[in-house]
């Protein structure tokens, strides 16, 4: 039997693939599975990047399972410390995590896709929140996080009418960073990811926090919270070896060593 969460390391990134056949639907303990996987990602120091996709081709996910509905899974079910899918309420983490949309990322699963700090989507890939036409709403961040990423005309005809948005779009208006075929997907979320691991791992924790912790903040207000001394992880990266390592090796041009202290 195939486990519905698989993780595999590539390097020091954690891929996580959910595969559950045939439309990856998410069900508790399939968020479960999911949160423990993102968990093992902010533990181990030997990982710093994160990527979630799905298996096959067709769906990355479509979102909440309406067959564990049926089956008495209740819309207020405890998903688990993660919330559903085990990344839409794992707020705190230090270590980005990019969303590789394989697919149709369908409520829920587009709710898992937006928690994610970065998507890269299939030329294919479709995304739409369709709670609305079963009876309820996006609650496990659809709600939250749509209006906060996109135009809120555009996002308010999402919500309401759960219309899908196509990869074009998805990238015109900025709520993937990158498109590719289908057959390139992992290899640029790789690439990404790779990017991202070549800065130092205290500053990629820092601006995980700052960009976090300051959402929603007047300029003004943001810079008071980041000189207050309240930002551990930005705190600790000023203090840090690799602030001195990085204009040394800047300076000398050659590549900075990152220690991660």
């Amino acid at each position: 039997m195939v486990e519905a969460v698989r993780t595999e390391i590539v390097g020091a990134v954690l891929v996580v693939t959910l595969d559950r056949p045939t439309a990856n639907a998410i069900d508790v303990p399939t968020s479960r599975a999911l949160y423990d996987a993102f968990a093992r990602l902010e533990s181990d120091d030997a990982l710093r990047v994160g990527i979630v996709t799905g298996a096959g081709e067709r769906f990355f996910s479509a979102g909440w399972d309406l067959k564990a509905a049926v089956a008495g899974e209740a819309v207020d079910a405890d998903h688990g410390p993660g919330g559903f899918a085990g990344l839409t309420e794992l707020f705190g983490r230090s270590k980005p995590v990019i969303a590789a949309v394989n697919g149709l990322a369908l409520g829920g699963g587009l709710e898992l896709a937006l928690a994610a700090d970065l998507m890269v989507v299939a030329e294919h890939a479709e995304l739409a929140l369709p709670e609305v036409r079963v009876g309820v709403v996006a609650d496990s961040g659809g709600l939250l996080r749509l209006p906060r990423r996109l135009p809120e005309a555009v996002a308010r005809e999402m919500l309401l009418t759960g219309r899908r948005m196509g990869a074009d779009e998805a990238v015109r208006w900025g709520l993937a960073s990158r498109r590719v075929p289908a057959a390139d997907l992992m290899d640029a979320s790789l690439e990404l990811a790779g990017e991202i691991i070549a800065g130092a791992p205290l500053a990629v924790a820092a601006i995980q926090e700052a960009l976090a912790a300051t959402a929603g903040l007047h300029v003004r207000d943001g810079f008071a919270l980041m000189r207050s001394g309240e930002l551990a992880a930005y705190a600790r990266m000023l203090r840090s070896e690799d602030a001195v390592e990085g204009p040394r090796a800047f300076a000398e041009k050659r590549a900075p060593h990152w220690r991660g202290r």
